[in-house]
């Protein structure tokens, strides 16, 4: 078998996979956790039965590759906005815009809720959110040193997003501004 056709499969494999996740996401953020089963993923998917179970073998390597996927994503974005932005009005009003952004996302923001309390549950998947609130922190440390500062960004960014989601009204870029100047200041 040539080299290529094996390249193909691989690749197919691999945007198999990325499909699924998204479906366990967009599953998770209308049906909870417990709406997750290798058959309603791979339909969700567009994806033949035996695929969910094929690329993961149980439900819990599904749920972790959502929540790394999740988290994963949103830390990336969290380094870029780190590593391109000063630590001045610039990086407030860049975050600020970012988490308007992530509120538009709502279904991803509700698996990455759901998943995120899974992982209080959960030691084994514990790393994907360690690594977005270190994401944060990093992004904080262009402002402040003081730890009590940097735990405070870390949950009001959470508790922001946790309660536009609940409310229904999201912070608008301003009050984002505002709030996060005041914790940076």
């Amino acid at each position: 078998m040539g080299e290529a056709s094996t390249d193909g499969r691989k690749l197919k494999g691999q945007r198999s996979k990325a499909e699924l996740i998204e479906a366990t996401i967009r599953i998770v953020a209308r049906d909870g956790v417990a709406g997750v089963s290798h058959r309603a993923v791979a339909k969700e998917a567009g994806l033949p039965p035996t695929s969910a179970a094929y690329h993961f073998k149980t439900i819990d390597d599904l749920l972790t590759a959502a929540l790394t996927s999740c988290m994963d994503q949103d830390a990336e974005r969290i380094r870029q906005l780190t590593d391109t932005s000063g630590g001045g009005e610039e990086g407030v009003r860049a975050l600020a815009a970012v988490m308007v952004t992530a509120l538009t996302e709502t279904a991803h923001l509700q698996a990455e809720f759901e998943l995120y309390l899974l992982a209080a549950c959960r030691p084994e998947l514990r790393d994907p959110p360690r690594r977005w609130l270190a994401a944060i922190e990093r992004f904080g440390r262009r402002y402040t040193d003081d730890p009590v500062r940097l735990r405070i960004l870390a949950g009001t960014i959470d508790g922001m997003l946790m309660q536009a989601l609940v409310t229904g009204a999201p912070p608008t870029r301003t009050e984002w501004e505002a709030v996060l100047r005041t914790i940076l200041r």
